[in-house]
């Protein structure tokens, strides 16, 4: 059997290529605001809360809770026909910002909002995509 097309990705920019550089790593990246202190994930040239340009790079904790979800029964892309059913979902990240993303290594009917996720990375071409499933174990932040 071949292997489905790769997932269309976002093509890494110069405000995002360190995030994409760290998910490479199997590392996911937030920016944090040096002014304010807000976490931010999606990258940004600016703060969406202070408007400050002193943003840093850090890596997040890689863990987070499902926000929201919805089970997707038909592909919009060739990429994922062979993925489906699969879910897709809103995640809120340990550090505060919330992903759309897929879950992953989960049966459908097991999905609970609040649920614990952590990520994982799954190759798209040459690019890292940050993907979550149950939380395995006790991944506890102190």
């Amino acid at each position: 059997m071949s292997q489905p097309p790769p997932r269309p990705v976002s093509a890494p920019g110069p405000i995002s290529e360190p995030f994409w550089r760290a998910a490479a790593k199997g590392v996911l990246a937030i920016q944090r605001c040096s002014s304010c202190r807000t976490a931010i994930l999606y990258p940004r040239a600016r703060c969406p809360r202070c408007g400050s340009r002193s943003l840093a790079w850090e890596p997040a904790h890689g863990l987070a809770t499902l926000y929201s979800f919805s089970v997707v029964r038909r592909a919009v892309h060739p990429a994922f026909r062979a993925r489906l059913p699969y879910v897709y979902a809103l995640v809120e990240l340990y550090e505060g910002p919330r992903l759309v993303t897929n879950v992953v290594d989960c049966d459908i009917s097991a999905l609970r909002i609040g649920m614990e996720l952590e990520v994982v990375f799954e190759m798209s071409g040459d690019i890292a995509v940050p993907l979550f499933r149950p939380a395995r174990g006790d991944r506890r932040i102190e």
